[in-house]
């Protein structure tokens, strides 16, 4: 499968592109940017074609994997979609849910194969984990921290104009959201607070009775870093394993899964629709917080 990346920055250069151009089964076959120089000097770096009219690339890939802020993102996940290219999304998936829903629309009229990039569920001791507690079964309650610090000097994210706007929650919340749902199930309302240094607190209820809650925020003090999911079920307590890949091996793994879902036509768990509820799940974040209220999902 031929794969175009839309997106010049640190994540597209070191991962995404890293990851195809050594991929066993696919192929980097150009890049596409908003900055037409930085397009050159990625395509370069890995011998392969810039474009200037994504449009262009468009009609020369199978698929898209895209590294773009998530509003940049949406629209053209969806004219790449009516072009009938698979998708190889980033999360979130956008910034409103309406903008996420709009890509399933189009992924789903045209047939093409969706994946989104929820790190987390690309290692391979994550998913074992998941799946296997998710097959056990009783959970009924889940914490989960996450405390970076990127506005620092020399942090390749600290650039990041979306990310500072819009925060941990809309940045760390799709990976928190990632291994929450699948032990806890939907969520059917939530509660939020703000927290000093622009934390997000989060209390989300499930629909079979469960509930979590999640602490999430890119500018921790720097030496208040944290990372950590706990669960807690009828069987025990556990936690979230540490990871056994890096993020380009985990890249490569979502590769994989965006050709499979196209030669068989099987939904991936984190397709464009799961990617869509995630948007939805921290929209009602969003409003929760500013109104100190409970909003249903």
């Amino acid at each position: 499968m031929r794969f175009g990346v839309l997106g010049t920055g640190h994540w597209a250069t070191v991962t995404q592109a890293a990851a195809l151009a050594t991929h066993p089964s696919a192929t980097l076959a150009g890049v596409w940017g908003r900055s037409a120089d930085k397009a050159k000097d990625l395509a370069s770096r890995y011998g392969v074609p810039a474009y200037a009219d994504v449009d262009e690339l468009f009609n020369e890939v199978d698929a898209v994997a895209i590294a773009l802020p998530p509003d940049v993102q949406a629209p053209l996940a969806v004219r790449a979609a009516r072009a009938g290219k698979h998708l190889l999304l980033d999360k979130p998936v956008a910034l409103a849910p309406a903008a996420a829903d709009e890509v399933v629309a189009a992924a789903e009229a045209a047939g093409v194969a969706t994946v989104v990039f929820f790190t987390n569920r690309f290692v391979p001791s994550i998913e074992r984990f998941l799946s296997t507690n998710a097959e056990l079964g009783g959970w009924y309650a889940a914490h989960g921290t996450m405390y970076t610090s990127i506005f620092r000097p020399g942090n390749p994210y600290a650039g990041s104009a979306w990310r500072k706007q819009h925060g941990g929650l809309w940045d760390l919340g799709p990976h928190a959201l990632s291994v929450i749902l699948p032990l806890l199930g939907p969520v059917i309302d939530l509660s939020a607070a703000e927290g000093p240094r622009d934390t997000a607190h989060l209390l989300l209820r499930h629909e079979n009775g469960a509930a979590s809650t999640l602490s999430l925020t890119i500018d921790a003090a720097p030496d208040a870093s944290s990372f950590g999911f706990a669960y807690f079920g009828e069987h025990g307590a556990t936690t979230l394993p540490a990871w056994d890949a890096n993020q380009v091996e985990a890249f490569g793994s979502a590769v994989d899964a965006v050709m499979e879902a196209a030669a068989t036509g099987t939904p991936h768990a984190c397709d464009a629709k799961f990617g869509a509820r995630v948007t939805h799940i921290l929209a009602a974040a969003e409003q929760a917080r500013t109104t100190s209220t409970i909003v249903p999902v």
